[in-house]
């Protein structure tokens, strides 16, 4: 009985409390509700008043936009203004100037109207006058002309052809007087050395001893000192001296400076040989400039481009028949310089082109073409005055003489070479010869340099390995060989030594 009393209490209770929840779920929904209706209507008040601001502040920049257009209209509207006014006062100008114009135009042209009308006059007045004389003399006026220089050739005939035969007579004595003093005044005024260069430079060596250390084991040293400057060095039995040989006064210089070099240091080995060799052709150049410097300063020739001095120095080496090539030009610069002060032409320009006259010699194994015409695009080319290279292109008759100064320095060069004992014609073939001998060679691709050695009964040639292969090499040297037969003419028969070398350097550190 109890037991079923608390099972209905309970069931009671438990339908209670479901009711109650119910309920109470009911009261917390309507309470959300509530909350939710008024966070939206907040958010729609919140939109409202930012729409508002957005609105206003709108309106307002939208009037300050509008109130700078009205501005900038403004501005520009005045711009226009002011040049409208500026356009049209001078277009008032432009009026004015237009009508002063042609009111000047008028007036030019009435008095062109008026000079002609007074042109005409003049004219018929001249025509009546010259009508009426020769209405009086009864002649055209070119008879009248002629008749009356015939009549005064007639009376003074004998006397003008004697006249004219004295001063003819009288004036090519006097010039040739002239002529021969100027001449003889120049020549006793100058006085230089004619001695000839020799083909080859001896040198002292202390003891006999050094011969052997120049020529090396197996002639190693001697070999490798000829291949590097190109001479050739003759070690006889003739005691305490070295013979030096090259028809190349600079290659022989230059071997005579580094070999002395060689002999004070005592240590002459191939890799010591190629840095003395280079160091005595630093020398040689610093002498070349000293020389052209010299050869200047003492012809007194001032304003020469330092480069072309440097190029003049070098002809301190070269010789010409036996003659030195510098000392002749400076012998020619000076007498140039005083023939054209006796006949009062420009002594400057005269001692100047003298001076560089041969100055193409000093390139011409480099360069192809004849000295003079080396000589001129070396003049160009650095400057120096047309007036000069006129002068000096005239020498050897090659161009036509344009000034006075190119026939003084022709004559000065005929006076220079034409002293006894100056030239010798032997020398200068046989170096001719030699350079025909190496330009053959030089002329085949591949060869980098060539040496005519032993007065040209020898030639070594070096090529590029990167161009010539051994097998190359071989027919190069026939093929050289097979030219200078062609080509030249020589007593004997001309040895042609072909040489390749390979060399790999690499340093360890």
């Amino acid at each position: 009985m109890s037991l079923r009393i608390i099972v209905l209490f309970a069931s009671i209770a438990g339908l209670v409390g479901i009711a109650l929840g119910y309920f109470l779920r009911i009261i917390i929904s309507m309470g959300q509700k509530g909350s939710l209706e008024l966070q939206v209507r907040q958010m729609m008040l919140s939109a409202e008043e930012k729409s508002k601001k957005v609105i206003i502040e709108a309106e307002t920049k939208s009037v300050e936009i509008i109130s700078e257009a009205k501005k900038e209209a403004k501005e520009k509207e005045e711009k226009f203004r002011v040049t409208e006014d500026r356009l049209i006062k001078k277009e008032g100008l432009l009026d004015q100037r237009q009508i002063d114009i042609d009111k000047e135009e008028g007036n030019i042209k009435q008095k062109l109207v008026e000079i002609k009308d007074v042109k005409e006059k003049v004219d018929k007045i001249e025509v009546e006058k010259n009508a009426e004389l020769l209405s009086i003399a009864k002649m055209s006026e070119e008879e009248a002309i002629n008749t009356v220089l015939a009549s005064m050739e007639k009376k003074y005939e004998v006397d003008i052809m004697s006249r004219m035969k004295k001063l003819e007579e009288n004036g090519e004595e006097k010039f040739e007087n002239r002529a021969r003093e100027i001449l003889a005044t120049s020549i006793q005024r100058l006085s230089t050395s004619v001695a000839p260069d020799i083909m080859s430079t001896i040198l002292s060596i202390p003891s006999d001893e050094m011969k052997g250390k120049i020529i090396g084991k197996e002639g190693k040293n001697i070999k490798a000192f000829e291949r590097v400057t190109g001479v050739e060095v003759i070690v006889d039995d003739t005691p305490g001296i070295i013979t030096i040989s090259s028809f190349d006064p600079i290659r022989r210089q230059v071997a005579r400076v580094a070999l002395e070099n060689l002999l004070l240091d005592g240590r002459i080995q191939p890799a010591k040989i190629e840095k003395v060799v280079e160091k005595a052709q630093l020398d040689i150049n610093k002498i070349i400039k000293e020389k052209g410097e010299q050869a200047a300063y003492e012809c007194g020739v001032i304003g020469l481009d330092p480069r072309v001095i440097a190029i003049l120095g070098r002809l301190h080496f070269r010789t010409s028949y036996g003659q030195n090539v510098l000392q002749h030009s400076i012998e020619m610069s000076l007498l140039a310089g005083m023939i054209a002060e006796e006949l009062g032409a420009n002594v400057q320009i005269a001692k100047t082109a003298a001076l560089v006259h041969d100055i193409g010699k000093a390139l011409d194994h480099e360069v192809a073409g004849t000295h003079v015409e080396i000589g001129r695009r070396i003049l160009q080319k650095f400057g120096v005055s047309e007036a000069v290279i006129k002068a000096m292109q005239s020498h050897h008759e090659e161009y036509p003489y344009e000034s006075v100064e190119a026939i003084i320095v022709q004559v000065a060069d005929t006076i220079s070479g034409g002293r006894p004992g100056a030239r010798s014609d032997s020398i200068e073939n046989y170096i001719k010869r030699l350079e025909e001998l190496e330009a053959t060679a030089n002329s085949f691709p591949g060869v980098e340099k060539s040496y005519a050695l032993q007065a040209g009964r020898e030639i070594r040639v070096f090529v590029t390995p990167d161009q010539i292969s051994d097998l190359d090499a071989k027919k190069l040297a026939r093929d050289i060989a097979d030219k200078i037969e062609s080509d030249l003419k020589y007593p004997g028969e001309i040895k042609v030594t072909l040489i390749r070398e390979n060399r790999i350097i690499e340093y360890a550190r």
